[in-house]
């Protein structure tokens, strides 16, 4: 069959002229010569075929024009690799790379500047770190030289040595108030409402059972037992156990007397003690302390070496304690044993605001005016008012 214009079509051939392969790739092997073409692609000998170089060669020449002679057309040269958005064509090739200009000379730094080139923000962090170790150094220094605020501010006993070891050969009561004034014009000195408590007891004492270890260091060891009068309702002091167990607490603190070394404790509940702690009648303590100024008080009674702590200021305290009753039960022991190893003597208060000595009367005001009024031999400023303290060396 053949077409319009021309010869017949060769097998393989579709009617259309195959595109020129693009630019920069080689040409169809078909078309290079010396090449054999393919039997199967080669086109019908005859007048009428023609070869498919000339297929492929592109439009017609003009007329008059002998193709055979026509020179090829040039081809567009390819974009140099070094283009915007352009891949190598040859991608193992090694692309040169532009020589680099000069390098700029760099300044010398000092050693701070290196120091903080290679630090950075912990450059300025060590420094300030420094100065303030420096400034705790300084206050930790002037602190350790600073008094004492337990000595001379809070009129704590300083020299344990000055107590009187011959306290038990006095005797009347120790601790007691002594003075004529009248119990009305004291507010500070009432007894607070509070829990019940015995009026009388039996004025006779049991022992707690209970031992404990010596506490403190010292080599003068106080022995002691711990006594409740009979016929007091253990339902108002909290019971036996647990009156001694507050005793033995409060004089194995480091805070109470052996806190310096000066004496150590042990309880026992068999032989001779050095004194006893007893928990007694309002009754009986009145007839032990006396009763000159009718305020509740305990005392030391060294006829019998008892420690009398009443039963009243124990279940109530003191109103200058403001319902503290825990540390006025703790003032109320290291106040009375004070007088049981030789300090005898009342203090007053020594600094406006401090702490209270513990030989201080607490139970009646930490005004040294109040003070002064049931003690006329009470020394001390009488504008000066102090803070409640339960212990020898707070």
């Amino acid at each position: 069959m053949s077409t319009a214009g021309g010869g017949p079509r060769g097998p393989g051939m579709s009617g259309q002229r195959p595109m020129n392969p693009p630019d920069g790739y080689p040409p169809d092997p078909r078309s290079r010569p010396g090449v054999p073409e393919s039997p199967r692609q080669r086109p019908p000998s005859g007048p009428q075929s023609q070869p498919i170089a000339a297929q492929s060669a592109g439009p017609p020449a003009a007329s008059g024009a002998d193709p055979a002679t026509e020179s090829p057309r040039p081809r567009r040269p390819r974009p140099a690799d070094d283009q915007p958005l352009r891949a190598h064509w040859d991608p193992t090739s090694v692309v040169p790379r532009r020589p680099r200009g000069p390098r700029p000379e760099r300044k010398k730094r000092s050693a701070v500047g290196r120091f903080i080139g290679t630090y950075g923000w912990r450059a300025y962090a060590i420094p300030v770190l420094l100065v303030l170790t420096v400034l705790l150094v300084i206050a930790t220094v002037r602190e350790r030289g600073s008094p004492d605020p337990s000595s001379s501010s809070t009129g704590v006993v300083q020299d344990l040595g000055a107590r009187n070891t011959d306290v038990n050969k006095i005797t009347t009561a120790v601790g007691a108030p002594a003075g004529a004034a009248n119990a009305v014009v004291l507010p500070a000195g009432q007894l607070p409402a509070g829990g019940a408590f015995s009026t009388n007891g039996a004025k006779t004492f049991r022992v707690v059972p209970g031992t404990t270890p010596v506490v403190g260091t010292a080599q003068k060891v106080y022995r002691y037992t711990v006594e409740v009068e009979n016929g007091l309702i253990p339902e108002n002091y909290g019971g036996d156990q647990t009156f001694a167990k507050l005793v033995d607490a409060t004089l194995a603190s480091p805070k109470s007397w052996i806190g310096r070394g000066a004496v150590s404790f042990r309880r026992i509940d068999t032989g001779t003690p050095d004194f006893t702690i007893s928990l007694t009648s309002s009754g009986t303590t009145r007839e032990l302390c006396g009763y000159q100024i009718k305020l509740e008080s305990s005392c030391y009674y060294p006829p019998n070496t008892r420690v009398v702590l009443n039963e009243a200021r124990w279940v109530r305290g003191a109103v200058s304690f403001q319902g503290d009753d825990l540390s006025y039960r703790q003032y109320q022991i290291n106040h009375e044993v004070g007088h049981a190893i030789g300090y005898e003597k009342h203090e007053p208060c020594a600094q406006q605001g401090g702490l209270a000595p513990i030989m201080m009367q607490q139970s009646f005001g930490v005004a040294n005016r109040d003070i002064q009024a049931l003690d006329p031999d009470a020394k001390g400023d009488p504008t000066l008012v102090c803070r409640v303290n339960p212990w020898p060396y707070p």
